[in-house]
């Protein structure tokens, strides 16, 4: 599990899951751990950073934020991937694309964070990079970073994540089970007007398309209630929460209540989509993939709104040893690659689908209510009340 820097343990505990409440959430089996980290390789590292109550004091808190780290494989560096981004909406950030494009590879840890701590994590990277490299070895690095706005409960302009919050995720990437939730760069993010954060889910393809893994984790930060849609139900109005009266108030114009944050307009937020497979894939088949992960965000009610930064990332573990030269004319001449081909791909168009959406749906499940700066409160999805609604009894999906 992830701990803050005060102690507290956080992440969603066993029976979390939307498989575990009995939600199939599509048709493809998951892995074992039903997580990114199904992709053999793949760690993922958290640190959490919680702190402080009441009334917002910029610099001091409350904090409600924190960092998230996918190790994709040891030194990504030295061993890249092949990799390729999608953009559903862009108002957001990730660094590092312009190369990922040119070149088709991933050669960093990705890190993930708030709006205002992308700089933090990117030079972290950096210097991660730098201390694992011999003394006087030359090289550059362009780390993958993204962001999510966590501003509704979170003390954004306090600049709270720090480079040691950084490394500590490094240290701390596992493989295995991935506390999801209200943790790491999750801390702070709200989903369909719910308390949202990481969520992380994986699909396995039939052995007859390979029986590849696709595994997808998600900083969940975006959406709206009304629009808010599972397993073909629409369910986000028909949900109660505390404060519903205030919220309605508020919407027929007058000034909504500081306590449930309402000042922020619906469907702001952003989403990062990181998707992992151990299919061999080039780089502009991994920028399908990305691109089709999207349709899980869209499958729940999202719908990339102006003020939502919607941006999806796909890498493959599957195509072997990729040479990295350190200049012109030093790699080698040619070297041989294994690629799916392209008319075997779709199975893991669904998988990503499947996985993306799940991921979504996992990050309020394992998100409780949390109240943050100026005492504004977004609440947990409630699980009985979304049983009753799908009609299921709450018994796992095998």
């Amino acid at each position: 599990m992830a701990r803050s820097e005060a102690g507290e343990i956080y992440g969603a505990p066993s029976g979390r899951k939307a498989r575990d409440l009995g939600l199939a959430m599509g048709a493809l089996p998951n892995g074992p751990f039903n997580a990114i980290t199904d992709v053999a390789g793949v760690r993922v590292g958290h640190t959490t950073l919680i702190s402080g109550e009441g009334e917002l004091v910029p610099g001091e808190g409350p904090v409600r934020t924190g960092v998230t780290v996918i190790v994709p494989r040891d030194e990504p560096w030295r061993h890249p991937l092949y990799a390729a981004p999608h953009r559903l909406n862009g108002n957001g950030e990730m660094t590092g694309l312009e190369w990922v494009r040119e070149s088709g590879l991933l050669t960093s840890c990705i890190g993930l964070t708030n709006t205002h701590s992308v700089g933090v994590v990117r030079d972290a990277l950096v210097a991660h990079e730098v201390a694992s490299r011999p003394a006087g070895e030359e090289y550059w690095s362009l780390p993958v970073v993204g962001e999510t706005w966590d501003g509704v409960l979170n003390d954004l302009n306090g600049f709270h994540v720090r480079p040691e919050h950084v490394h500590r995720a490094i240290e701390q990437a596992r493989g295995g089970h991935v506390p999801e939730g209200s943790v790491g760069s999750g801390t702070g993010m709200v989903c369909h007007g719910f308390k949202g954060g990481i969520g992380t889910a994986s699909r396995v393809v039939p052995a007859k398309d390979g029986g590849y893994t696709v595994g997808v984790l998600v900083q969940a930060n975006h959406g709206r209630r009304r629009r808010l849609t599972i397993e073909g139900r629409l369910v986000g109005p028909a949900i109660e929460l505390p404060g519903d009266a205030e919220r309605a108030a508020g919407a027929d114009g007058e000034a909504p209540d500081a306590r449930f944050g309402g000042a922020l307009p619906e469907g702001s937020g952003s989403i990062i989509v990181i998707v992992a497979t151990d299919a061999p894939l080039l780089p502009h088949q991994c920028a399908r993939l990305a691109q089709r992960a999207t349709l899980g965000i869209a499958r729940l009610g999202g719908a990339g709104e102006n003020g939502s930064g919607d941006l999806a990332f796909c890498f493959s573990t599957g195509s072997g040893e990729i040479p990295v030269g350190s200049g012109a004319g030093i790699g080698p001449l040619a070297y041989p690659v294994t690629a799916l081909g392209n008319d075997r791909i779709d199975p893991l168009f669904y998988a990503a689908i499947e996985a993306t959406e799940e991921a979504i749906v996992n990050a309020m499940l394992a998100s409780d209510t949390m109240t943050g700066i100026n005492g504004t409160t977004r609440y947990g999805l409630p699980h009985d009340q979304l049983r009753r609604l799908l009609g299921v009894d709450g018994r796992a999906v095998p």
